[in-house]
């Protein structure tokens, strides 16, 4: 079974996608959680970026934790 390679070609642009770093961020209706630093491929020239599914699965559980503490906004930078 041959392991699937990502395009080194951006979907939306055509312009090279890279190794790099994001911001995600999510609206929880009452406030928001911003991740700064986060693991990705980014688009040299439009800067569309796609996360991994590792390091979505980490996204999930920080906002998970941010809805539990209610805060109205959660600044927080990711280490993978």
């Amino acid at each position: 079974m041959a392991i699937k390679k990502l395009p080194d070609k951006c979907s939306l642009c055509g312009g090279s996608k890279k190794s790099g770093e994001t911001t995600f961020t999510a609206d929880l209706g009452f406030g928001v959680v911003v991740v700064r630093n986060v693991p990705a491929t980014v688009c040299s020239q439009c800067g569309a970026d796609w996360i991994e599914d590792n390091i979505a699965a980490k996204l999930e559980k920080i906002v998970n934790e941010a809805r539990k503490k209610h805060h109205i906004v959660e600044v927080m930078s990711l280490s993978a």
